[in-house]
């Protein structure tokens, strides 16, 4: 995994275990790495993904099962897509349509770019 600077690894780490339980890699009541397994495989400091699973754990995605490990919560999806849903109406939205309007792109030719675009995925 390649981390940019633009966010704090545990962060970047925290999307990449959510990508993988939105995408079902990681299903709901599985346990995931432990963080020695994982911090190995990202070569990153143990504390940095001891970080990240307290984030998730506080969020409600992840919870620990004392001496067992750590487990994907069975709501996991939908927090993650509340979360990331919050996240692209409060920061990114805005961002988006600040740049449409500097642009002075007419909202119909957006609106069809985005229909072909989101058509495509």
């Amino acid at each position: 995994m390649e981390f940019n600077n633009k966010q704090a690894i545990f962060l970047q780490i925290a999307d990449l275990v959510c990508d993988n339980i939105l995408s079902g890699k990681f299903p709901a009541g599985d346990r995931i790495a432990s963080i020695r397994e994982l911090a190995v495989s990202l070569a990153v400091n143990p504390n940095t993904v001891m970080r990240t699973y307290e984030y998730l754990q506080q969020q409600g995605v992840i919870f620990n099962k004392r001496g067992m490990g750590y487990y994907v919560d069975d709501t996991a999806p939908e927090i993650i897509r509340s979360i990331r849903q919050q996240k692209l109406f409060e920061q990114n939205l805005p961002k988006f349509v600040k740049e449409i309007k500097k642009l002075g792109l007419d909202f119909d030719v957006v609106m069809k770019n985005f229909e072909v675009l989101y058509n495509k995925e």
